[in-house]
């Protein structure tokens, strides 16, 4: 049992010390190339500005999950940021550039995901929840009077 303990305590340390290195290789870095691309990015015209800007703040950065990808500042976001700009100004459509982002990072990228049958209990829950709330709350009072 202590060996298990001991062999449990190891692996955890591992997992923690290891974290980091994930992190690195799943989220890299962008230079200060990149920074100053999608700094200075020029479009075409300013409706294509205004379509890249839309949609980018339509995506959640993967590494902040709380920003779009305009508001981020995260390297991931830049670095997304960009291709997005550059998707937009190849002439790219905005369901294109978002099932790109969907294959790449999954649904989580999505401020407002499909409903589907994988989340639908998601989607349902709350109602549900508020339903049987009052009914609940109904049966309760009608019990008391």
């Amino acid at each position: 049992m202590k060996s298990l303990i001991q062999t449990l305590f190891m692996l955890s340390a591992l997992v923690v010390i290891s974290l980091p290195t994930m992190a690195e290789d799943l989220f890299t870095a962008s230079n200060k190339d990149t920074s100053i691309q999608v700094e200075l990015f020029e479009f075409e015209n300013p409706e294509q500005q205004q379509r890249a800007i839309s949609l980018a703040k339509t995506l959640r950065c993967p590494q902040c999950q709380n920003q779009n990808l305009i508001e981020s500042n995260s390297p991931i976001a830049k670095d997304l940021r960009l291709i997005v700009f550059n998707m937009v100004k190849a002439g790219h459509s905005n369901n294109e550039i978002t099932q790109y982002m969907t294959e790449r990072f999954g649904e989580f990228v999505l401020y407002k995901p499909a409903m589907n049958t994988s989340n639908l209990l998601l989607w349902l829950m709350p109602s549900v929840l508020f339903f049987l709330f009052i009914y609940l709350s109904i049966k309760s009072v009608r019990k008391s009077s």
